[in-house]
């Protein structure tokens, strides 16, 4: 096995063990995107709607948001939905009644844990909405379990980040969305870039901090990625409400900070919006 193999690997078993522990506490005090308090004021505060959170299991909302993929997904009644690191299955049960019957959502986690958490929701999410739309598979977001062109719109929410192999990840979107399919994803990116001993803190790589980069690397692998459309929008404010709490992970990458620094001076929440080209037929 290459260094590099044997890093990535080393990333992924530390978020793993961290998400499990949220999944194990149903609660993002031990780390993740988030910044600890109440959950539901969190996913409201970043234009979570009365009608979304009505939809959802109370113990899919992990508090683990920093934006609302469904919001610009723009979702249509029969599309096939898959949800990247779907946690508990939050935007998977959001996403669920917006496709509706005829449509169908898949949440990929790689977190057994997760995995079963979610599966457990499902029963509850079903009996809230008379809908049996949405399923959970266990798997790595950079080796996708899902067939070739097969989903119409690609979400996630504070996931990408915490890959050590973002490209790939990006190549993976491309295989499965049809063409014409749409990306739909909110995620964490620094608008410049962090203090290095911000980005050792094993705390700061599960709070999704450390493992972002720079808004213009993120445009260049979807780019990369042979993805089009591509329109990346900033949304600073986010940052600032999931870190107004005096949660312990953001109190000590802040003071790691230089003197008189916010987080949202370094690290966005940033919409993600792009498309697979049609298939263009020949005459």
């Amino acid at each position: 096995m290459s260094s590099k193999s044997a890093k990535e690997d080393a990333i992924r078993e530390t978020v793993r063990e961290g998400y499990a522990k949220i999944a194990e506490s149903n609660s993002c005090s031990s780390g993740g995107c988030c910044g600890g308090g109440d959950a539901q004021a969190l996913v409201k505060s970043i234009g979570y709607s009365a009608a979304d959170l009505a939809a959802t299991p109370s113990e899919a909302n992990l508090g683990l948001s920093c934006g609302n993929p469904t919001a610009i997904a723009s979702l249509k009644a029969g599309e096939i939905v898959l949800d990247l690191g779907s946690g508990g299955g939050f935007d998977a049960f959001v996403a669920g009644p917006k496709v509706g019957a005829a449509g169908r959502v898949i949440g990929v986690d790689m977190t057994a844990e997760m995995i079963g958490k979610a599966r457990r929701n499902t029963q509850a999410y079903r009996s809230q909405t008379g809908l049996d739309n949405v399923e959970f598979r266990l798997g790595e977001i950079e080796h996708l379990p899902v067939a070739d062109a097969s989903v119409d719109v690609v979400l996630s929410n504070c996931v990408l980040n915490l890959s050590p192999d973002k490209s790939q990840v990006w190549r993976e979107i491309a295989r499965v969305l049809r063409p014409g399919g749409r990306v739909a994803i909110s995620d964490l990116a620094l608008v410049r870039p962090i203090p290095a001993e911000v980005r050792t803190m094993v705390e700061a790589l599960i709070g999704c901090v450390a493992g972002a980069v720079l808004v213009e690397e993120t445009r260049r692998m979807v780019r990369a990625a042979g993805l089009v459309d591509v329109v990346l929008t900033p949304k600073p404010e986010y940052v600032e409400a999931m870190t107004h709490w005096e949660d312990p992970l953001y109190r000590k990458i802040l003071e790691s900070l230089p003197p008189g620094s916010k987080a949202s001076d370094f690290i966005t929440s940033l919409d993600v919006s792009a498309k697979k080209a049609a298939v263009v037929a020949r005459t």
